[in-house]
């Protein structure tokens, strides 16, 4: 610490010995600064003040039928990009600055200017934006504000409509394509339904209940067609015996005729009990045979009474037998009914086997049908929303162009200042006088560096490596004590009497500019 005391206290003695150079220099400094203040241009600013209402009462009276987008969001955005080179270009139009650019550099320079100088200060909050500017003319000042205002806010409308009719314009051509969609898979739909009328008729078919049905009813067919065709072969062989029958001599069969209509009998009875073990008296088979044997039976009493009357006469063997007629009507009969059921088991096995077929085909008639409607429930609802969201755009813009979400409101419209605002000479003249006071003190130290002197006995003695011997004191006598005494006075009014007249010009400076 001691070294380094040392040290800076050598550094002030050595510019203590040029303290003249660098008064002379800090007052000459201090003359300059003070003359490029005082000759630089007074700049003008203009400003206006710009209020974004965004709380419309509007908004949550529409909240779900417009689109609201984030108002204070947008604001922010605009207020920062609003100062480019195409919006500067318009400003320059606007502000009828035309005619002061001639050459294509001079209005590139002005572009330049303007970027760097534009101002759009945001409170933040509040919404509440200031936009100023600096010229060297006020009138100058004042258009361009002018014409910055105008821009901002022409800028936030007509960026809302155009946004607007982009995304109106991008959901028509939308709307366009999805109805195109729509209208293919409404005519596809269309088309299969007529294709698998047959099929798609009845939503309520029960294909396995109706199948089961008519596999019970050919079963019941079948069995009836068995017994009819059962029947039919007894016919035929009790048709064969009464053949054989009518073949013997008549004269000498009158017992062996009754014994016939005996054995006839006995076999339709048989038959009969057959019938009743699986039918119920009401059976058309049953009835039938009954009808039968109750024929035989009055056929042999009309026999036995013939044979009576005619003294036991025979009949002759040419004579028609009525059994055999009544057999050979009941075989037709029985042919002609198991043609019927044969037909009829026929009908129902196709009918069975037409509906394993649409069985079959149905699943995937029907997983066809459900792609094709899930594919024209999703045009449909995409077409939907669409419309509804195109409604909504129509609305939001409805809203913007007439009274509109978000209002701008210019709380101070742009000024004529009547004072510069640039530059402030009453800092600058302070600060210029401190530069050149300091702008000494260097001079000072520099000359102290470039013709240095030792005033210390460590010091030589460190420097110059060499054994000091001993020192010569030098012995102040009055009248170089008041020549020093002289010299200090001097030199402190030197410094007082700079920073009275940079005091001096700052007050001047305060009295010019009021």
């Amino acid at each position: 610490m001691e070294e380094l005391l040392t040290q800076i206290f050598g550094y002030l003695r050595g510019m203590w010995r040029f303290r003249w150079w660098g008064l002379a220099a800090t007052w000459i400094f201090g003359i300059i600064g003070g003359a490029i203040v005082y000759t630089m241009p007074d700049r003008y600013e203009s400003s206006a003040r710009v209020f974004v209402d965004t709380q419309s009462v509007l908004r949550p009276l529409m909240s779900g039928l417009a689109v609201q987008p984030n108002i204070e969001q947008q604001v922010t955005i605009l207020s920062r990009t609003l100062i480019t080179r195409p919006n500067v270009e318009k400003l320059i139009t606007m502000a009828d600055l035309d005619h002061e650019a001639r050459t294509p550099e001079q209005r590139e320079a002005m572009i330049l200017d303007l970027i760097g100088d534009l101002q759009i200060r945001s409170t933040g909050r509040d919404n509440l934006f200031t936009l100023a500017y600096q010229d060297k003319r006020a009138e100058r000042a004042q258009r361009v504000v002018q014409a910055l205002v105008s821009l901002f806010v022409e800028s936030g409308l007509v960026g809302k409509q155009q946004d607007a009719s982009s995304a109106r314009r991008f959901i028509d051509e939308q709307i366009t394509g999805y109805e195109q969609k729509l209208s293919e898979a409404e005519n596809r739909l269309k088309d299969f339904r007529l294709r698998n009328m047959a099929l798609l008729g009845d939503s309520e078919h029960d294909y396995v209940s109706q199948i089961a049905q008519l596999n019970a009813r050919v079963q019941e067919a079948q069995l009836e067609l068995k017994e009819a065709e059962n029947s039919r072969s007894s016919l035929e062989r009790q048709l064969a015996g009464e053949k054989t029958t009518l073949g013997s001599d008549a004269s000498g069969a009158t017992n062996g005729a009754l014994s016939e209509y005996d054995a006839r009998i006995d076999t339709m009875k048989k038959n009969l009990d057959g019938l009743l073990q699986r039918y119920t008296n009401e059976h058309p088979d049953v009835v039938g045979t009954r009808r039968v044997i109750a024929d035989l039976e009055e056929q042999k009493r009309r026999e036995l009474e013939s044979m009576s009357k005619t003294g036991g006469e025979s009949v002759g063997s040419g004579a028609i037998n009525p059994v055999y007629q009544q057999l050979k009507v009941a075989l037709a009969d029985a042919d002609a009914k198991v043609s019927s059921l044969r037909a009829r088991v026929g009908e129902l096995t196709g009918r069975v086997a037409q509906l394993r077929s649409q069985a079959e085909l149905l699943p995937k008639i029907e997983a066809e049908q459900a792609q094709l409607n899930r594919d024209y429930d999703v045009h449909k609802r995409n077409y939907e929303s669409l419309v509804q969201r195109r409604e909504s755009a129509s609305i939001s813009v409805e809203m913007n162009t007439k009274g509109g979400v978000t209002e701008f409101r210019v709380i101070d419209p742009p000024s004529l200042p009547l004072r510069p605002a640039a530059p402030n000479r009453m800092l600058l003249l302070p600060l210029a006088g401190l530069v050149a006071l300091l702008a000494g003190m260097a001079i000072t130290f520099a000359l102290a560096q470039v013709r240095p002197a030792f005033t210390d006995l460590r010091n030589l003695r460190e420097i110059t490596g060499l054994p000091v011997l001993g020192t010569v004191t030098m012995l102040r006598d009055a009248a170089r004590s008041r020549a020093e005494r002289r010299g200090l006075l001097a030199f402190s009014g030197g410094i007082a009497s700079y920073a009275i007249v940079v005091a001096g010009a700052t007050a001047v400076v305060k009295l010019l500019q009021g």
